[in-house]
């Protein structure tokens, strides 16, 4: 699909970014068979498990109120009583299964969209109410998929019905000669197998419907070369402007540098290219510091500054390139230097008496 603004084609993977500008929107992969699987099989799950408690407790409730019916006085003094108490036993025999349905509910959208809260998709827009788009809503894929899944489900249940009772149709014309209470069961239990089959059709069915919900909305989340390029730069900042910020660092890094290198006790130079000074002071320093070196014209810099204020200026071609390599400004240097380093240093040291 190309992109209107651009005229480029779609082709690159939504960044992290655009699904997290989408998600605070309310555009996320959802569907809505997942809730409805779910809700269907763990409620019918709970009807089995509790059939037996649920039926006890219904007949002995119609028991009492049928034992009791010579004393039970229809008044309006009592019928606030008698609403209380019966929904009371009314809430004793579906309170577990309406408490299983609502957990299984919001545990189902909770592991397709987490925890989300947005306004955006129930904010008034105009272009909700654009007859154009509207219509062109009607024949959209969402629509066709949507038809599908109901077409199917209409299916699958009347198939998965007519074929468990036509599975027991011989053993309904003896019915006739049962008690109520086994044909009831009979009835329940025919009822139950039709639910159940059904259901898991439905779950496979919902889970088809996610892969596709989850297709299709990476599809729309899609992006141009152009739009990863915009981002790139809104997130990591416009290379020209970093290339800007960079230089006045290191600007600002060769300025402080100059102001501390006339306190160096030496620089070593390979001897043209590279330049580092070093500085150290046997009472607070544990090992020497780098105080400044640079590279071609920051190099010979340090070298005029360092002749100026008559810094000792010794030639070490493979210690100034290690010191450049290894050793940033203003870090004591590694063991692996000190053995050089106290070499430059006794002889700057033995320079100094001298000239003493």
């Amino acid at each position: 699909m190309a992109d209107e603004s651009s005229g480029q084609e779609k082709t690159e993977e939504p960044t992290a970014r655009r699904l997290a500008e989408a998600r605070k929107k309310g555009d996320i992969t959802k569907s809505m068979e997942v809730p409805s699987a779910a809700v269907l099989l763990v409620g019918l799950m709970t009807l089995y498990f509790l059939g037996g408690f649920l039926l006890d407790r219904f007949m002995l409730v119609l028991h009492y109120y049928l034992g009791h019916l010579h004393t039970i006085k229809i008044i309006p003094e009592n019928m606030t009583m008698m609403t209380r108490e019966a929904m009371v036993q009314f809430g004793i025999m579906v309170g577990p299964m309406m408490g299983a349905i609502l957990v299984t509910a919001l545990v189902a959208n909770y592991a397709q969209v987490g925890f989300l809260f947005s306004t955006e998709k129930i904010t008034p827009k105009f272009e909700k109410i654009d007859p154009i788009k509207g219509f062109g809503k009607i024949f959209s894929m969402q629509t066709l998929a949507n038809t599908v899944k109901s077409i199917a489900k209409l299916i699958i249940v009347g198939y998965v019905a007519y074929a468990e009772v036509r599975k027991s149709i011989d053993e309904i014309i003896p019915l006739m000669d049962r008690e109520v209470i086994e044909i009831l069961i009979f009835y329940a239990r025919i009822a139950f197998w039709i639910f159940l089959k059904s259901a898991l059709i439905i779950a496979l069915l919902a889970a088809l419907d996610y892969a596709f919900q989850r297709w299709q909305f990476m599809k729309k989340m899609k992006m141009t070369k152009q739009e990863v390029k915009e981002e790139a730069k809104m997130t990591e900042g416009d290379p020209h402007v970093k290339g800007r910020i960079r230089s006045i660092q290191m600007e600002m890094a060769r300025k402080r540098m100059m102001t501390e290198l006339p306190g160096a006790d030496v620089v070593i130079t390979n001897p043209t290219r590279l330049a580092v000074a070093l500085r150290y002071d046997n009472e607070s320093m544990a090992a020497p510091l780098v105080v400044a070196k640079g590279a071609g014209v920051i190099a010979k810099r340090i070298r005029e500054v360092a002749k100026e204020h008559k810094v000792p200026i010794v030639e070490d071609k493979p210690l100034a390139r290690a010191l450049f390599k290894t050793v940033d400004l203003n870090e004591p240097l590694p063991e692996n230097l000190f053995q050089a380093v106290a070499e430059v240093m006794a002889y700057v040291y033995k320079l100094r008496q001298n000239a003493a």
